[in-house]
């Protein structure tokens, strides 16, 4: 198996943890620390609990692995036209 082979499996998010890290719930029913791919960060994509998702695992490591896809979900997103408000005072 070459070095950069990664296993990837499909799990869902049962825990958001503090410092970006997550408890995913494999399909085979194992529970891994996941953490958010470089990309989910950048493009600031959230995940919550709940969340479907595709999970990169070395096969070195078999309990840390890396979320690199969340897959969309109808209660994930908010409705379109739905924005934050911001407060701004305005002069």
């Amino acid at each position: 198996m070459a070095k950069e082979e990664l296993l990837e499996f499909e799990g869902t998010v049962t825990e958001v943890l503090p410092d970006g890290n997550f408890r995913v719930r494999l399909d085979n029913d194992h529970q891994i620390l996941a953490y958010a791919a470089g990309k989910m960060k950048k493009n600031r994509i959230r995940t919550i609990e709940g969340d479907r998702v595709v999970v990169e695992m070395s096969p070195y490591d078999l309990d840390r692995g890396r979320i690199n896809f969340r897959h969309k979900a109808e209660g994930s997103m908010p409705p379109p036209g739905a924005r934050r408000q911001q407060n701004f005072r305005r002069r």
